[in-house]
C-alpha cells in the first residue's frame, strides 16, 4: 500500500472493511437478509431506478457494487452495466451470483482514481459515496457523465438518531461493522456541494423508515406508516437514507 496516494489510510480500512464483510456475512451486517431488508433493498434498487431515468439500452456505471445484491435488482431496468468495487473479496461473491456477462461486467480498483472510460448514460450506487471522498467522487461522477447524463445514489441520512450515533461513535462503529471513515451526509450540505460541482436538477429526497429488523407480520404496517411520515414536513428529515439524483447540464 506503500505506493498509493495520502489517502491510503481511507483504502486500507475500506479493504479491510471488505474481508471483515465477507468474514462475518456483509449481508447480515448490512440488514438485507431480513424479510424487512429484502422489501427495503427492491425498494431501494427500485428508487435509483427511477432517479436515474434507467432504461433499457442505456451505458450504467454502479459505484460500490459490493456483493451484486443491488445490481441483480437494478438489472431489472434492463440498462448494462459496468460495476466498480474496491473490494477483490466482495467481488468475488458478486461474481458468484452469475448474472448475465453481456449485462454486467464487474471491475475491482478505486473509484476516484480508476481508469472507466466514459461517457456512461448514468452513474448509481447504494450506500458508498459515505465510504469515498465525496468531493473527489462526485467531481469523477460528473467528468463521465454526458451533458444531460444522470446521477442517482442512496445514501445514509445524518439527521437520522441511529445513523449519527453510528457514524460517529467509534464504539458504536466497531460494535455495528461499518469501516473507521465511513459517514453520512445532511441534505442541505450535500445540494451546496453538488450545485458547486455544477449538477444541476438536485433532488434529495429522504426515505427509508423501515428497518431490517421489523418482524415480519409488522412489515405492512410499519412500511405504511414509514411511507406516510416520509410525506410529512420536518419529520421526514428523520428518515434512515436519502436518494440523492442530479444531473449535468
Amino acid at each position: 500500500m506503500s505506493g498509493l496516494s495520502p489517502m491510503s489510510s481511507r483504502v486500507e480500512h475500506e479493504l479491510a472493511h471488505g474481508r471483515y464483510l465477507v468474514e462475518h456475512g456483509p449481508e447480515r451486517i448490512w440488514g438485507w437478509d431480513t424479510p424487512a431488508g429484502q422489501i427495503r433493498a427492491d425498494r431501494r434498487a427500485a428508487m435509483i431506478i427511477q432517479g436515474a431515468g434507467l432504461k433499457p439500452g442505456m451505458n450504467v456505471l454502479e459505484v460500490g457494487c459490493g456483493t451484486g445484491i443491488i445490481t441483480q435488482r437494478l438489472l431489472q431496468s434492463g440498462a448494462n452495466f459496468v460495476a466498480v468495487d474496491l473490494s477483490r473479496d466482495l467481488l468475488e461473491l458478486a461474481r458468484q451470483r452469475g448474472l448475465d456477462p453481456q449485462r454486467v461486467r464487474f471491475v475491482e480498483g478505486k473509484f476516484e482514481e480508476s481508469e472507466l472510460h466514459g461517457p456512461f448514460d448514468a452513474i448509481v450506487g447504494s450506500s458508498v459515496l459515505h465510504h469515498l471522498e465525496v468531493e473527489q467522487s462526485l467531481r469523477r461522477i460528473r467528468a463521465l457523465l454526458p451533458s444531460g447524463g444522470a446521477m442517482a445514489f442512496a445514501e445514509p441520512n445524518m439527521m437520522n438518531p441511529q445513523i449519527a450515533l453510528q457514524k460517529n461513535i467509534p464504539a458504536i462503529k466497531r460494535m455495528v461493522g461499518d469501516s473507521p471513515d465511513e459517514t453520512a451526509f445532511f441534505r442541505w450540505s450535500m445540494r451546496r456541494m453538488l450545485s458547486r460541482i455544477g449538477f444541476t436538477e438536485i433532488r434529495i429526497t429522504p426515505f427509508d423508515w423501515l428497518h431490517p429488523s421489523t418482524p415480519r407480520p409488522l412489515i405492512p404496517l410499519i412500511g405504511a406508516i414509514g411511507r406516510l411520515v416520509e410525506r410529512v414536513p420536518v419529520v421526514r428529515e428523520f428518515s434512515g437514507s436519502m436518494l440523492i439524483a442530479a444531473r449535468v447540464p
